[in-house]
């Protein structure tokens, strides 16, 4: 599959400050994909030279297909974007807000009264319409900007820290809005530092720092790349010194390289094979008559794969 975004070695020099390094990103169509970093990773930057907000200094980038750099109006057509800080225009009623934008975009009367209707109705806005934009709430402004953002039916949305200042009930309404609009066929990039909250949403992510890509792709796929094998936690109907007999057997496994108990009683295990593996494992636990509760991987927390690739320490991996 050919990717809808895709940049090649993406260069912003401000002076002798280099912002974004050499960036690699390839994006298929229908994702929601992560821009992962802390502040000042090169994330905003990265996202504003997509949108031809910001020329690049060096390096490639595509939409859909169209230069950055040489087909600029194209790129507008397919793309909507969505900027950390979006200005809202306080005098204006929810609706007319919307209209004017699509007045820019050249859509007919008729288009924009159906465009609106529809956009309100996606982001739960419908009964707001006549409201003055003032006197939305933070959680509502930020959904009248991504409508805003969709007033071309664009196929490509750049959301730069869009749950930002959201208190916890806006955040799950807007990410339930982001699954919707995948659902339709849109493709997401979306730029954040609040890790879990890419991690329910992304389906790939790309985790950023002083402005490279140090790992990029599924979550799980980055992860097996980071660790030798797995993690498999196991719940036993056993305490005392028959649990520990367990952990004992377990141990002696060819597969595993480890075992200790939690302190909740789970017994974790450092697991070295595969998913054949893990399966003949824990048949041979079941017919030695271990009492097993449950038997599951470890699922890693984007986090704690952020943690590790950002380490001092750790060589930038080869991205995916």
């Amino acid at each position: 599959m050919t990717a809808i975004v895709q940049t090649h070695g993406l260069v912003k020099r401000y002076g002798r400050t280099l912002a974004v390094a050499g960036l690699d990103l390839a994006v298929e169509p229908g994702e929601i994909f992560g821009l992962v970093g802390p502040n000042g990773a090169g994330k905003t930057t990265t996202l504003r030279m997509l949108a031809t907000v910001l020329r690049p200094s060096a390096g490639k980038a595509e939409i859909d297909g169209w230069s950055v750099t040489q087909n600029g109006d194209e790129v507008r057509r397919v793309l909507g974007f969505m900027p950390d800080v979006f200005g809202v225009y306080d005098d204006m009623k929810v609706w007319e807000y919307l209209d004017f934008f699509a007045r820019c975009y050249g859509l007919p009367a008729a288009a924009r009264r159906r465009m609106i209707a529809d956009l309100l109705e996606l982001v739960d806005l419908g009964d707001r319409r006549n409201d003055y934009v003032q006197t939305l709430s933070r959680g509502m402004e930020q959904r009248l900007c991504l409508a805003h953002a969709l007033v071309h039916d664009p196929k490509v949305l750049l959301l730069d820290e869009p749950a930002s200042g959201l208190d916890p009930r806006a955040r799950v309404e807007l990410r339930e809005l982001l699954r919707e609009l995948r659902a339709l066929g849109k493709t997401i990039l979306i730029s954040s530092h609040i890790l879990p909250e890419l991690e329910e949403l992304c389906t790939s992510v790309a985790i950023v720092d002083r402005g490279q890509v140090l790992a990029q792709g599924r979550v799980t796929d980055i992860e097996r790349r980071l660790r030798f094998g797995a993690v498999l936690r196991v719940r036993l109907l056993l305490e005392g010194e028959a649990l520990e007999a367990a952990r004992d057997r377990f141990a002696a496994d060819v597969d595993v390289a480890s075992a200790s108990i939690l302190e909740d009683g789970t017994i974790e295990l450092g697991f070295r094979g595969d998913d054949e593996a893990s399966a003949r494992l824990l048949a041979a636990s079941v017919s030695a008559g271990l009492p097993i509760i449950s038997f599951a991987r470890a699922a890693s927390d984007l986090e704690e794969l952020f943690l590790q690739v950002t380490a001092p320490d750790r060589q930038p991996l080869e991205a995916a």
